[in-house]
């Protein structure tokens, strides 16, 4: 979307904690739980390594805290009451607290991965110990994967290098490419990868979104290395890089921690990566940018991802549950990005939504009816998984028929 793009019934609704003029941000400190995350991992593996049988619960701290601990303060803690108001928005993007905090956790990232695969390559370390290793260093380096879409989306070269550090260690660097110049301009479409499909469970949508992020990730970087006059095997190109980055860090675990780390580094990188993409599944599951008559998409408008203002999850995802204001303002820095009322809100923080997410039951028969509330009863708007698209508007049409009626009547009274 493009940066000036604005809706003035969402901006209407951001809610100002403070007068413009002397607004400070509350969560200041809070924000150091980002870069703590990696920190608590590595205390977790690092008190393991020192007492392996009376704390070998500390081998499933990464699972407990994603799945667990975090959902459950989510639940208990509640929203944020927080919004910086428009005239806070400039002052907070210069304030190089917030960039430094975001960096701070690839260092402690690195080490705690190096960690797990030392404790994992040991020969009396337990099978059931090598997998709760496993899910801890491969969650603390999903979150990482955050780490670097924030990094990411900022033009500075610098930044782009840490942004595929932090994806090096789930091997998943090609983001960087993918998701600035590929999501970004295809969201909430059926040609975008990473937008899920109503109807279309997390299994299905993830190979199709791996294979298609890759796919397309090298038709963008082709292209831009054309505009340049450089073949795709320039120095140039930056999937090369950040695949050396990614073979550069496993040969060198490897070569310290030994071959028994092999299996461990591969399964943390497809636990990690797999984080994203249940993210990615959420996102914008069931929303449709319309055409207009000349068969043009619409602009990225805040109604195209779904959004949770739960305070905890937003801590340490840098608020990625801000969604719509970052999809309007890409390169808007975390501590900038707004709550919007009126923007789709999820039943529950992301934290808590990954678990539905991977039962497909239990995930329709939370969201499915709230994309056809979103629109209304308008099942044309929605964008189905075809293969089973009449299955599930047959099954919709009664409940769809009643949506649309009620906001019909709703309205006719407001018209009245």
């Amino acid at each position: 979307m493009n940066a000036k793009t604005r809706d003035p019934n969402i901006a209407q609704s951001v809610q100002q904690s403070a007068p413009e003029t002397d607004w400070k941000d509350p969560k200041r400190y809070m924000w150091l739980l980002g870069p703590a995350l990696p920190g608590i991992g590595l205390a977790a593996l690092t008190g393991y390594a020192l007492a392996p049988k009376k704390l070998k619960a500390l081998a499933w701290t990464g699972p407990a805290l994603v799945h667990g601990i975090i959902p459950a303060l989510d639940r208990a803690i509640g929203e944020d009451k927080s919004n910086p108001p428009e005239s806070a928005v400039k002052p907070l993007e210069q304030d190089k607290y917030y960039e430094r905090i975001v960096k701070a956790f690839i260092p402690t990232q690195y080490a705690m991965t190096f960690m797990g695969a030392w404790l994992a390559s040991r020969k009396k370390t337990p099978l059931e110990d090598k997998i709760g290793l496993t899910l801890t260093v491969g969650a603390i380096n999903g979150v990482g994967i955050n780490t670097a879409h924030e990094l990411g989306h900022k033009s500075n070269k610098l930044n782009k290098l840490m942004a595929m550090a932090a994806l090096a260690p789930t091997g998943y660097t090609h983001f960087v490419v993918e998701h600035n110049f590929g999501h970004h301009k295809r969201v909430a479409t059926p040609e975008d990868p990473a937008s899920s499909r109503m109807g279309e469970s997390f299994w299905k949508f993830l190979p199709r979104t791996v294979v298609g992020g890759i796919k397309s990730s090298i038709k963008i970087e082709k292209a831009r290395l054309a505009r340049k006059g450089k073949g795709f095997w320039s120095l140039d190109n930056e999937l090369l890089q950040g695949w050396a980055m990614s073979a550069g860090f496993f040969g060198a675990t490897t070569l310290v921690c030994g071959p028994r780390a092999v299996p461990f580094l591969a399964a943390q990188a497809v636990y990690g990566a797999s984080l994203l993409e249940s993210v990615n599944y959420i996102e914008h599951y069931g929303l449709l940018r319309q055409k207009d008559k000349n068969g043009k998409y619409e602009r990225t408008q805040p109604e195209h991802s779904w959004n949770s203002n739960h305070i905890v999850t937003n801590l340490f995802l840098y608020q990625l549950q801000r969604h719509s204001d970052h999809h309007a303002h890409p390169t808007r820095s975390f501590q900038a990005l707004r709550h919007f009322e009126n923007a789709p809100q999820l039943p529950g923080g992301y934290a808590s939504m990954l678990l539905p997410a991977y039962v497909p039951k239990w995930w329709y028969e939370e969201m499915d009816k709230r994309v056809i509330d979103h629109y209304k009863g308008d099942l044309s708007k929605i964008n189905w998984d075809p293969d089973r698209k009449e299955e599930l508007m047959a099954k919709y049409a009664d409940y769809a028929a009643e949506v649309a009626a009620r906001h019909a009547d709703e309205s006719g009274e407001q018209a009245a």
